[in-house]
């Protein structure tokens, strides 16, 4: 911040002139005054001054001539962002990739922050967004995050959604929908309760969807949603239809079996060809944290697992049958292989899949243990601050990661197996 306020000082602006506040985009606009007022009254707006917690407020018009300057400087912040993105999608399309970067769509944001303070017309400030308990989060999961109101959003005639998108997809190639089942309904957790005390709220999902499906379709763009979970067969139906690709995670892809019964694993062929494949993803266990168990000794630790010692020995039945499910699959030599040896088989056998993308995080290729993000966790783990390390715990700088020669042999490998 220091460079940039120097470079702002001294009119050394790589984007160009001053930004002018009248010519600007509202959106922009609303959120540099935001911005700007943060720095005066805290960055929380609900806790600003009465006048001032409505962007459309005469107040918030008089403060923002009144901080003109710092408005200018950020929305200049915003530009350079949106500079580098461009060149971001431009440097990856160059590199000779189909699709580039894809960005993500978040579930929701900060209740006290610029969006929620820009959207609160179309927003429920009243809830919060979560998950009920399942097998992964025993106590559920709040996210702390407000929702769409379905009946103000649709007065709106879903603008925010629309414009949230378009802007998305205007540096990328595609665009992942985080828990898409939100899409058609969203675990609402009343202020002042637990996650085990929330209740679904639904959508208007052909709705939704024809706005993100419109505006992808505008920008050339892939769409993929996150449908993990517990996630009715009719969804997945829809968003076929709509051609959304669906995310398919090795640890979870099974066959369909009775209620109560868990399917056997599925076979590469038998996986769908409209996804897009990992090993895992940002919220679950690392390859080799997986096979380690290191995601049951982590919650076990923080108190988030109801029963520790159940889980750490289901952990261990599930890791036999996928490892035993690799060897059939004649990508893995034995199930007592070495470990490096079976992250790759677990990579390989993605590569043997019909899926349209595959994925492979670098940290796998490199042995990292730690998991990105929590679920359920907010200061009680070191949630998105975490670096990339090997499997002794040390840091890999990127420069380090590129050249690494195992990330090297992963990518090269599934450069060659990918259809």
């Amino acid at each position: 911040m220091s460079a940039l306020e120097l470079l702002w000082s001294q009119r050394a602006l790589p984007a160009g002139t001053a930004p002018d506040l009248d010519g600007i985009d509202p959106a922009l606009r609303d959120f540099a005054t935001w911005c700007a007022l943060a720095e005066l009254h805290g960055a929380d707006w609900r806790q600003w001054p009465e006048s001032l917690q409505r962007p459309d407020s005469a107040a918030v018009r008089q403060a923002r001539d009144e901080v003109a300057e710092r408005v200018r400087f950020h929305a200049w912040l915003q530009l350079l962002c949106d500079e580098q993105l461009a060149a971001g999608q431009q440097a990856a399309r160059a590199a000779g990739m189909d699709v580039g970067v894809v960005h993500d769509l978040a579930v929701g944001a900060d209740p006290g922050g610029a969006d929620a303070w820009a959207l609160q017309d179309a927003l429920a400030l009243g809830a919060r967004v979560g998950a009920p308990p399942d097998t992964f989060n025993q106590q559920g999961q709040d996210w702390g995050l407000p929702p769409w109101h379905p009946r103000r959003l649709a007065e709106l005639g879903y603008a925010p959604l629309r414009d949230m998108v378009r802007s998305l997809v205007r540096h990328a190639g595609g665009v992942r929908i985080d828990h898409i089942l939100g899409m058609f309904r969203l675990w609402w957790i009343p202020e002042g309760a637990s996650a085990r005390d929330g209740t679904y709220v639904s959508y208007d999902a052909d709705a939704l969807l024809g706005v993100i499906a419109l505006e992808a379709e505008r920008a050339g763009a892939i769409v993929v949603g996150e449908d993990l979970g517990t996630v009715p067969p009719r969804v997945r139906a829809m968003l076929a239809e709509r051609g959304v690709l669906g995310s398919s995670v090795l640890w979870f892809e099974r066959a369909e079996a009775d209620a109560g019964e868990t399917g056997a694993l599925s076979p590469p062929g038998e996986w769908r060809q409209a996804a897009m494949a990992s090993v895992t993803t940002h919220d679950l266990p690392t390859a080799l944290g997986w096979l380690r168990g290191e995601h049951v000794r982590v919650r076990a630790a923080l108190g988030l697992l109801n029963d520790p010692e159940a889980e750490a020995k289901s952990w261990k039945a599930d890791r036999q049958e996928l490892l035993a499910h690799l060897v059939a699959a004649g990508v893995l030599s034995a199930v007592d292989a070495p470990e490096d040896e079976q992250v790759r088989a677990l990579h390989v056998f993605l590569a043997a899949t019909p899926s349209r993308y595959v994925l492979a995080a670098p940290g796998d290729a490199v042995g990292d243990l730690n998991q990105p993000n929590l679920p359920g966790t907010v200061d009680e783990y070191p949630n998105w601050r975490l670096p990339v390390c090997d499997a002794h715990g040390r840091p890999l700088l990127l420069e380090d990661l590129l050249a690494d020669p195992r990330v090297v042999r992963l990518a090269d490998e599934l450069a060659e197996r990918v259809r």
